[in-house]
């Protein structure tokens, strides 16, 4: 059945560049976002911009800039160089833009509610998925009546195939931004809704994806998806979401990469790896039977680029890289760093497998951590380690530098979580490595998302749109810009 598509926020191409000279009002509209509009930008928009045929998004899950700076120095040094001077594959993008992340009712954003303004073209309250902020948190009558537009919705309207990939579950916040509507992001498996007794019905997450036209869907997060009779999560015992699905599809249910590799290419394909997120890659490198039987996310990929690039129409596919930000909430970098790593695999390979005069490939997050890179250590120094300053500044010695308490301190931290200090006088002596918990300034229970913008780079058919200063559901235009839908 076809539907009305709605249209993209009012926010325009001028929002992200504003050309010299140019005439520029700004509004504030209801949702709390400014709207801007340049004459003089929408002028210098090339009269026949390419389209693309496919479009890739890479989220890369509190990757601020800080996270992918750290990133660049650890993966160069994992090649024996410094690491300052190394290049991550989307580094080589020729446009890049800055991302105000903020949601209609936080200035820290959560995962729900800036997947939702990449996937719906507007921006909504944390915690909520494809439902605008005018609903109540954990309503279905408020979930039912405010609907946002689903850009996975419209890829299936349109003929296109879609694809949808993470190392989290897939009910996660952020793969779910792609099919999803709920004002309570937590309704992964169940909805416990406040005015659920007053007649709306609403269904959870689970229940959305396997009732969703997809043709690609890797994760984790497979309790969600099964009763206890099965080791999950639903009321219901003997539930099986994914045997239903298969059932009404014809596609192919697997659990493990090899099965991922044998399943038929001319089928939709449903993975889930794991009861609830994927393992670290930390995990499995520190242990080979931790997580060996799960793809990582560059077979994820390319499982996905390879069975998605069939389709004649072309396709959209999301990429979400979702452990990075679970290792900072922990407080562990070197595991966030890990991560980051294996994002930029995948990214890599998508570059190389596909053609960029025909596709887009956009890397971005949906917010930033309270994550640091401070002390001023010397050129090359592990970026896991303790801060040792340049040896010019110290007269040659190696020994690491001291704080005010005769403790040497590491070069990443963070301003709050776990590795909080409760009693400075006492500050232990820090952790280095991978699996060491950086120490940080504030306690709190889990390290806690930042607020200054992301950056966006984009490659390929409708790249010269990333550009600027933007807000974050102006991705959303551009990418319909770059299919041609608008």
């Amino acid at each position: 059945m076809n539907r009305t598509l709605a249209p993209a926020l009012t926010l325009a191409l001028s929002t992200s560049a504003l050309a010299l000279g140019g005439c520029t009002t700004t509004t504030i509209n209801h949702y709390g976002e400014e709207e801007a509009a340049n004459t003089a930008a929408a002028a210098a928009e090339p009269e026949a911009a390419p389209r693309a045929k496919n479009v890739i998004v890479f989220i890369g899950d509190g990757m601020g800039i800080s996270t992918i700076t750290a990133a660049r120095i650890y993966a160069g040094q994992k090649l024996g160089g410094s690491g300052e001077e190394h290049v991550l594959p989307f580094e080589t993008f020729d446009n890049v833009a800055l991302v105000k992340t903020y949601n209609t009712n936080a200035q820290v954003p959560d995962s729900a509610g800036t997947a939702t303004a990449i996937h719906s073209g507007e921006k909504t309250r944390i915690g909520f998925l494809g439902v605008g902020p005018q609903a109540e948190r954990g309503s279905c009558a408020g979930t039912l009546a405010h609907p946002l537009p689903l850009l996975g919705e419209e890829v299936a309207e349109r003929g296109l195939a879609l694809g949808i990939v993470s190392t989290a579950r897939i009910t996660h916040a952020t793969p779910a931004s792609v099919y999803a509507r709920a004002t309570e992001r937590g309704w992964e498996s169940l909805v416990e809704a406040t005015d659920e007794d007053g007649g709306a019905q609403c269904e959870d997450i689970a229940t959305q994806l396997v009732g969703f036209d997809f043709d690609v869907a890797l994760g984790g997060g497979a309790g969600a998806f099964y009763g206890s009779e099965a080791g999950g999560w639903r009321r219901e015992a003997g539930a099986d979401l994914p045997a239903g699905w298969a059932a009404r599809t014809g596609g192919t249910y697997v659990t493990t990469a090899e099965e991922l590799a044998a399943a038929p290419m001319d089928a939709p394909v449903f993975g889930l790896f794991a009861q609830s997120h994927m393992t670290f890659m930390a995990e499995r490198a520190a242990d080979p039977a931790e997580g060996a039987s799960e793809p990582t996310l560059t077979d994820m990929t390319a499982q996905a680029i390879a069975r998605l690039g069939t389709d004649p129409e072309g396709y959209y596919l999301m990429v979400e890289s979702g452990r990075i930000d679970h290792a900072h909430h922990g407080g562990y970098a070197g595991v966030a760093l890990e991560e980051a790593v294996e994002f930029a695999r995948a990214i890599q390979y998508a570059i190389d497998n596909t053609d960029p005069e025909e596709t887009l490939i956009m890397v971005t997050a949906d917010h930033s951590h309270v994550f640091t890179i401070a002390g001023y250590p010397r050129r090359g120094n592990d970026i896991l380690g303790l801060v040792v300053p340049p040896a010019d500044e110290t007269g040659g010695t190696d020994e690491p530098a001291l704080a005010e308490d005769g403790k040497p301190y590491t070069t990443l931290g963070y301003g709050n979580g776990p590795g909080a200090i409760a009693n400075m006088a006492e500050r232990p002596m820090p952790e280095t490595g991978i699996t060491a918990r950086q120490q940080s300034a504030i306690p709190t229970s889990g390290e806690t998302h930042a607020g200054e913008d992301v950056a966006l780079y984009a490659q390929g058919p409708g790249a010269h749109r990333a550009r600027g200063v933007i807000e974050q559901n102006v991705i959303y235009a551009i990418i319909r810009k770059a299919f041609g839908w608008e």
